[in-house]
């Protein structure tokens, strides 16, 4: 059990560490330069440098879970990053990074395991000013700021990056049962490529519509032959729980997506 907290990393590196890599924003992303992996986000990063710690100590196979994760919603002068806004990004970018799948690099099938810090703010308790500032709610039961909690709360829209003066955090339900696993066209032309590469390969997803010639193949676009690899392995296994992230490739939507006159499937 760990409690991870980029916050503290950010606020005392502003000047090293950028703070959508902070806040699970589209970046660029950091190569580590001991696994060769490259990570898009801090809390990634900092969990894998737990497993390479156990690891180093010989517990390759002891699972983890985040006992505290969150970001404050106001702080001290000298706290850098704290704000509603940079909380509603923090916590709603990885409320939807752990219910749409996947692991870290290092363990990308392991599931993330993650606890919210905390349900309401501790007006009375001492300490800087951030302390007293992580819930959702406030102690009098108003909502701090708005984030989806469900994978209903997640379908049919991505979290769009939130800016420093308002979030945009969307809150779409699903409009039926089914959801169909589609391209996230933010994550660029290489992780996409690297991930219809796997879906299509190792992960047994059914590519032949995507051929040329073939029914799907238009529009011969990256974007649209990657979604259809990507629904046919979610689909294939069921829609089950981290079987549409590809590492960030990929998120679940509600309504059935439409790339010219290819209908997509619910089921095998």
């Amino acid at each position: 059990m760990i409690n991870a907290y980029p916050f503290f990393a950010y606020e005392a590196n502003s000047d090293q560490i950028s703070l959508d890599y902070a806040l699970f924003r589209t970046n660029s992303g950091n190569v580590d330069s001991g696994n060769g992996l490259r990570y898009n986000s801090l809390m990634e990063a900092q969990l894998d440098a737990v497993f390479a710690a156990m690891s180093a100590l010989g517990y390759d196979d002891v699972k983890l879970v985040v006992t505290e994760t969150g970001w404050p919603s106001n702080g001290d002068e000298n706290e850098i990053g704290a704000g509603k806004a940079n909380a509603a990004a923090y916590n709603g970018n990885l409320v939807k990074r752990v219910l749409t799948g996947g692991g870290t690099p290092l363990k990308p099938k392991d599931p993330l395991n993650v606890y919210l810090f905390a349900l309401f703010n501790e007006n009375q308790k001492p300490g800087p000013t951030s302390e007293r500032n992580y819930g959702l709610f406030y102690p009098d039961e108003e909502k701090v700021y708005d984030i989806p909690l469900t994978l209903a709360g997640l379908s049919g829209a991505q979290i769009n990056p939130v800016n420093e003066s308002k979030a945009q955090v969307p809150t779409t339900a699903p409009s039926s049962g089914n959801t169909w696993c589609v391209a996230n066209a933010n994550a660029g032309e290489q992780k996409l490529q690297a991930a219809l590469d796997y879906a299509c390969g190792e992960g047994g997803a059914d590519c032949r519509s995507i051929q040329e010639g073939s029914t799907c193949f238009n529009p011969n676009t990256l974007e649209a032959h990657a979604s259809y690899a990507f629904n046919s392995y979610y689909q294939k296994n069921a829609r089950g729980a981290g079987t549409c992230n590809f590492g960030g490739a990929a998120y679940v939507v509600a309504q059935p997506p439409r790339y010219g006159t290819c209908e997509y499937p619910t089921g095998y």
